[in-house]
């Protein structure tokens, strides 16, 4: 499955988790402080978007709200299946708006049962996680939950998080900001900021506590692009919609191997990554989907890949 996930006002990263692809939007404001938990610091694995700004739609439907801290907890991840030409791309939508979309305990279990199931179905080509809350995409850890958990609950939860987090591949983050609560990105971020970035300023970034905008990210490559904001306020969810349809002709077995080389190839020396590279180009030799595209090339028509 590939990914891509947007954090912040309209960042979008993709990424790969089995076999789906994974793209993750988000049309918000970044205000004062706002960031994304070091948890979601994550590995560049594809373009990521930042739209400008959030502005209401003039004489349209109000962004959906219902936010009060009588929502149901199950309503807090919605998920959601597109049909007819975005078939085979799934929407998760965050919608813990009263937390400003911090990650619960039911969060987290939510979003990991989501992925999980995701991950087995050959159906689903590209998932799309996104905000539904006007103005944020997410606030990082629920503190307010955390202030309750004993010390013994404290390091399992966090762990949590970094699993799902693994399975999700997170790429698009705007700041590291926990040393100012005197503890430290424990989600993965002191691992995977310095991948994406380096080590040098993945420190100054993580000692500082600094919080960049859209520019500054696009500057260090945590994003891809930056873009102007729509009056409906989801430029950044239409262009993950834009990548995902993108995503969906391309041959699955391919897609799959393809990330798999580009993960583990980031984590070796260049030799040993062209192996790596080899041994998985040798996983698309006897599949059908190979036969079909060199048909459907020599008859100058779309492929038909089935993932076989």
């Amino acid at each position: 499955m590939a990914a891509a996930v947007a954090a912040a006002p309209g960042a979008l990263g993709s990424l790969h988790a089995g076999g789906a692809r994974l793209v993750a939007a988000c049309s918000a404001w970044l205000c004062p402080g706002l960031r994304l938990p070091g948890s979601l610091a994550g590995r560049r694995a594809g373009p990521a978007i930042w739209a400008q700004g959030w502005v209401p739609a003039a004489g349209g439907p109000a962004p959906k709200r219902g936010y009060s801290s009588e929502m149901k907890t199950e309503d807090e991840l919605r998920v959601r299946h597109l049909e007819e030409e975005n078939r085979g791309i799934v929407v998760l939508g965050i919608n813990r708006a009263y937390g400003k979309n911090s990650l619960s305990k039911n969060l987290i279990k939510m979003l990991s049962k989501a992925v999980d199931a995701l991950k087995s179905d050959k159906k689903v080509r590209t998932i799309i996680i996104r905000s539904e809350v006007p103005g944020i995409f997410c606030a990082g850890a629920d503190l307010k939950e955390r202030a309750k958990m004993s010390s013994s609950e404290v390091g399992p939860f966090v762990s949590k998080i970094r699993a799902v987090i693994n399975d999700i591949a997170s790429s698009a983050k705007m700041g590291l900001v926990e040393t100012k609560l005197a503890i430290i990105p424990g989600g993965g971020g002191t691992q995977r900021l310095p991948r994406a970035i380096g080590m040098s300023l993945a420190k100054e970034l993580i000692f500082s506590a600094r919080v960049l905008d859209g520019k500054e990210a696009k500057a260090v490559g945590l994003i891809s692009h930056v873009l102007e904001q729509n009056q409906e306020g989801d430029a950044a969810y239409r262009k993950a919609l834009d990548l995902a349809r993108e995503f969906l002709p391309q041959g699955p077995v391919a897609m799959r191997v393809a990330k798999l080389a580009i993960n583990q190839g980031m984590e070796v020396d260049l030799v040993t990554g062209l192996a790596i590279e080899e041994a998985c180009y040798a996983q698309t030799i006897p599949t059908k989907d190979r036969l079909e595209g060199l048909l459907a090339f020599k008859e100058k028509r779309p492929p038909r890949y089935k993932g076989e």
